[in-house]
């Protein structure tokens, strides 16, 4: 029986031979698969709808009727929360593109100042501020670094003279009857995701894995120095620090 053939060409120059079933086979088979490949959305429609779901309704909503809320939701008045916008404002602001309207900065704080206030994952913090989480893992970080910009002199003042070393020495003799003593040390394990290829390096004696955040405070517990150390440091004896 006469069967129709064609050949097709490989890389290396040889050639195979195909029965048209065959091909049409192949044809048929492809069609199908990219007809039913379900199409992915750039973006959800109930994400779009910032205007109507947003975080910045309730905010205005709870800054008129319910300024306790208020407080309790960003752990900060309306007022306090005005201030501190103002003064990060110029490092989050954003501009509009001709593909969509840039995330406020008025939103890009409340959300961080909640996800510091709850410690949510971002997959939490999406519903309640509309902000896909890939989003989120870029705004917290900006928002926090610039905080940490514009308050940092203000609120963690590292003693620069002689005489602030011996006005800090001072007042914990007289609060706390410490002789001597120029600064509170101590440290906190952030639990973290095990980065990729680090063995044991961040591994604690809890069982988890950590960076550690060590502060120090004057008597009246300001803080005057607070950074990342590595965990050899931190698991040291006080006597040795």
């Amino acid at each position: 029986m006469y069967r129709a053939t064609q050949s097709l060409s490989t890389s290396n120059g040889t050639w195979i031979n195909f029965t048209l079933p065959v091909l049409l086979s192949v044809a048929l088979a492809i069609r199908l698969k990219t007809k039913n490949k379900v199409k992915r959305i750039w973006c959800k429609r109930w994400l779009k709808d910032k205007k109507k779901f947003g975080i910045a309704n309730l905010l205005r909503e709870l800054q008129e009727t319910e300024p306790t809320d208020y407080k309790n939701f960003l752990r900060m008045s309306s007022e306090q929360f005005q201030k501190h916008l103002t003064l990060v404002l110029p490092l989050i602001e954003k501009k509009d593109t001709v593909m969509r309207a840039a995330v406020t900065a008025e939103v890009r704080l409340a959300v961080t100042l909640r996800y510091l206030a709850t410690g949510n994952s971002l997959e939490d913090l999406k519903f309640s501020t509309i902000i896909s989480p890939q989003l989120l893992g870029k705004i917290i970080p900006e928002t926090c670094d610039a905080i940490y910009k514009v308050l940092q002199k203000t609120y963690m003042k590292f003693p620069k003279c002689e005489e602030e070393w011996k006005q800090i020495a001072l007042e914990f003799k007289q609060r706390w009857n410490f002789d001597t003593c120029v600064g509170a040390i101590d440290g906190k394990h952030i639990n973290i995701v095990k980065p990729p290829n680090s063995g044991s390096i961040y591994y604690n004696y809890k069982g988890k894995f950590s960076i550690v955040l060590m502060a120090v405070v004057d008597a009246h517990i300001n803080l005057l120095w607070c950074r990342q150390v590595p965990r050899d440091v931190y698991d040291l004896k006080p006597s040795v620090i």
